[in-house]
């Protein structure tokens, strides 16, 4: 499946997302795409996003 490039709009979103500690899972669906490509764009722009799976405790 191809990459859909992100959009500066985008980028712009998960910062936002990363700033009110929204989970890695969360911050995927409100921009329509997966986990992985979440995670990869988060390390690029430097944010931290937690999976709900890490929340345990």
């Amino acid at each position: 499946m191809a990459r859909k490039p992100w959009s500066f709009k985008e980028d712009r979103r998960l910062m936002e997302l990363a700033k009110s500690s929204m989970s890695l899972e969360e911050a995927a669906k409100q921009l329509g795409r997966s986990p992985d490509a979440i995670k990869r764009m988060a390390l690029r722009l430097g944010l931290s996003l937690r999976s709900k799976a890490s929340k345990k405790g």
